[in-house]
């Protein structure tokens, strides 16, 4: 019996690490076809949503197909937010990432998506979601949590530090030559790089915000995800036309990028999203965002292993203060959301005792 409780308990947890260390081998072969192959980051993020459209159409209906809510998907409302989901998503996000990994590497994906609770923290207040209470201590967590985060990407911008290579063991890297894969990219552009990934880490908050608002509007969550997916398709395939004047980028080489394009659309459409939500389902919604930052050890180990030439030890370290600023904006918000829910804990326990102002509120509600 122990046995069992002691497999279910690792089968989340070994399912999220494997997700993160799959998402960074993706993100190193996207980095090598497109600085080795020279394949446009613009085109690449059009071939992928239109394979993952395509996959994720008979998977959305498989998906839901013990769900007998009929809920109208083509409404205006609907197609609207599907509208800006992809917009926001897919044609600012995904394109503003993948451009910033044209132009630098993959630890700069991993500590630019540690920014991501805090950008969100950020844009609660600016929209008066979110209140700072110097009082409460997840509130004062969640602060110095953001803090920490921009340290860490200010850092990973404007210093990179000594090549690992210079300054570690010959036996702790392998050489290999001539290199199948690129790990920082040839037309290297660095603070060009980390400005595009952080702007792409700024808008999935004001994604987030937009798909919480369609959820709750039609529950069929993968059709949803099939339609902003399809917007962002033709969207992003505007976006190509405009940015790259020569044709022959959208012709693809039958080897590497054909396989990049096939395993991206997979692995982001189908599988991510489906162990993501397994885990949600078996631990709670809060628990896959806690391996976010388990990109930062796979990737270090990754660079310094496999590409001690080009990797550097300021943007290793970097990438940690990230991932430290990311669990303590996560660790503040977790903490204000139970703070909130003591005091409503409370103010109910007290309703019930007084049940005179429970009336009282009762009859003020039903005048309203």
């Amino acid at each position: 019996m122990g046995v069992k409780v002691t497999i279910g308990e690792m089968l989340p947890c070994t399912a999220m690490i494997i997700v993160e260390a799959c998402t960074i081998f993706l993100t190193i072969m996207a980095s090598t076809a497109m600085s080795k192959l020279e394949m446009s980051s613009f085109v690449f993020v059009v071939y992928t949503n239109a394979l993952s459209f395509i996959l994720l159409i008979p998977y959305s209906f498989l998906f839901h197909r013990r769900d007998k809510t009929e809920e109208p998907l083509f409404t205006f409302p609907l197609l609207s937010r599907a509208f800006f989901l992809g917009l926001v998503g897919v044609t600012l996000a995904q394109n503003l990432a993948f451009a910033g990994l044209s132009y630098s590497s993959p630890i700069v994906a991993c500590g630019a998506a540690n920014m991501i609770p805090a950008f969100s923290f950020i844009i609660a207040i600016i929209l008066r979601k979110v209140r700072i209470d110097w009082k409460s201590q997840g509130s004062i967590v969640r602060v110095i949590g953001t803090l920490i985060s921009i340290v860490g990407i200010l850092a990973m911008t404007f210093y990179k530090g000594p090549v690992v290579k210079q300054y570690s063991p010959s036996f702790l890297h392998l050489a290999t030559s001539p290199k199948l894969l690129v790990f920082t990219s040839t037309h290297e552009n660095w603070v060009l790089g980390c400005f595009l990934f952080a702007s792409a880490s700024f808008a999935l908050p004001i994604w987030n915000i937009i798909q919480a608002g369609s959820s709750k509007k039609h529950p069929h969550v993968m059709k949803i995800t099939c339609l902003y997916t399809l917007f962002g398709t033709i969207q992003s395939a505007l976006l190509a036309l405009f940015m790259e004047k020569d044709l022959s980028v959208w012709r693809l080489k039958l080897h590497f990028e054909l396989l990049v394009i096939v395993l991206t659309a997979i692995f982001g459409s189908l599988i991510r999203s489906s162990v993501q939500m397994w885990c949600a389902r078996l631990k709670g919604p809060s628990y896959p965002l806690f391996f976010k930052p388990v990109g930062v050890p796979v990737a270090s180990t990754c660079g310094c292993v496999l590409f001690a030439a080009t990797f550097h030890y300021g943007s290793m370290l970097s990438a940690c203060i990230c991932g430290l600023g990311y669990y303590t904006t996560l660790w503040g918000q977790l903490k204000e959301g139970e703070t909130k829910k003591d005091i409503k804990g409370n103010v109910s326990a007290s309703d019930e005792k007084v049940p005179l102002l429970q009336d009282q509120k009762q009859e003020g509600d039903s005048q309203v």
